[in-house]
């Protein structure tokens, strides 16, 4: 057998986790991905997995070969996507880093139409909160909701959200509503611990900024958390849009203190350089910046 189908073989093992899954990936059957992964270890001398009925773990040697693996065969994928950049086809593998919360509400259900459009794009999508170091860590392009500080890195605003503090109307009803940003502090306040200015939430109001010290009853790193927490009336959450709108369309949550207004604050792809964009980059680029051209959490 090919070399370059074992190994092939081999990566896409570790990187599903199961026969089953790369047989999927790679279009073949089970059977002829477990007989070139055998081949391989054959060829090789050596034991590259451990198998169980349960599970696939990867030996020393497997986890060692697994990263030349997969060095060559993205080389092989960017060697491609450079030749292809003549024609201005989109190909190879594309590793995109993007935050959780949004990435699985607004990001998720783009990803099948943008595979559809360009069928030899292969996604690998992270979903992750922390702040990745895109060239360190090799990805090609990231989804960053911020204000973005001064970087060695290239971005492009797609679309814009806010904070907006928000409540239960039955949390409002027991405990009143507040009249004033200094009313928060008697109030139980949920607390998102990743925020930029940390446990000061900033406001715009009619006479201009507004920043209230917060003293939380609940502190969480992750917004869903924080909405499940107010809409089971536990409290007054400081979310973005792109989070709450829904929640606000349906009644669930109503907005606290309206005339109060958070700066918006931008979501953007940033990648590493503009110079030699590859097609692939360029094409989700584009792609994402129409998509979220006009949101629905616009409020």
């Amino acid at each position: 057998m090919d070399k370059f189908q074992e190994m092939s073989a081999f990566a896409a093992v570790v990187d599903a986790g199961s026969f089953v899954r790369a047989a999927d990936a790679l279009d073949l059957s089970k059977t002829a991905v477990s007989r070139l992964v055998s081949d391989l270890e054959t060829r090789l001398g050596t034991r590259l997995l451990h198998r169980t009925t349960r599970k696939l773990s990867l030996t020393e040697a497997g986890a060692l070969f697994h990263d030349r693996c997969r060095q060559l065969l993205d080389g092989v994928a960017e060697a491609e996507a450079e030749l292809s950049s003549h024609s201005g086809e989109a190909v190879g593998r594309l590793r995109i880093n993007v935050p959780v919360t949004f990435g699985l509400m607004h990001l998720a259900p783009l990803w099948p139409v943008f595979m559809q459009q360009h069928p030899r794009v292969v996604l690998d999508v992270t979903l992750s909160d922390r702040f990745v170091d895109l060239v360190d860590e090799g990805y090609d392009l990231a989804v960053r909701i911020a204000r973005l500080p001064a970087s060695s890195l290239v971005s492009r605003q797609l679309t814009t959200t806010r904070m907006m503090l928000c409540a239960s109307p039955q949390y409002l009803r027991a405990h009143g509503t507040p009249a004033q940003p200094e009313d928060l502090a008697q109030h139980a306040l949920i607390a998102y611990t990743l925020l930029a200015s940390g446990e000061q939430w900033e406001l715009q109001g009619p006479e201009g900024a507004v920043s209230v010290k917060v003293n939380p009853r609940m502190r969480t790193n992750n917004g869903d958390t924080c909405c499940a927490a107010a809409l089971r009336h536990q409290g007054i959450i400081f979310q973005p849009s792109f989070m709450v709108a829904g929640h606000l369309a349906s009644g669930a949550l109503v907005q606290v203190l309206p005339e109060y207004r958070s700066v918006d604050i931008g979501v953007y792809v940033v990648y590493p350089t503009r110079k030699h964009l590859t097609p692939k980059v360029r094409a989700l680029i584009d792609f994402l910046a129409e998509a979220l051209r006009a949101p629905a959490w616009r409020i």
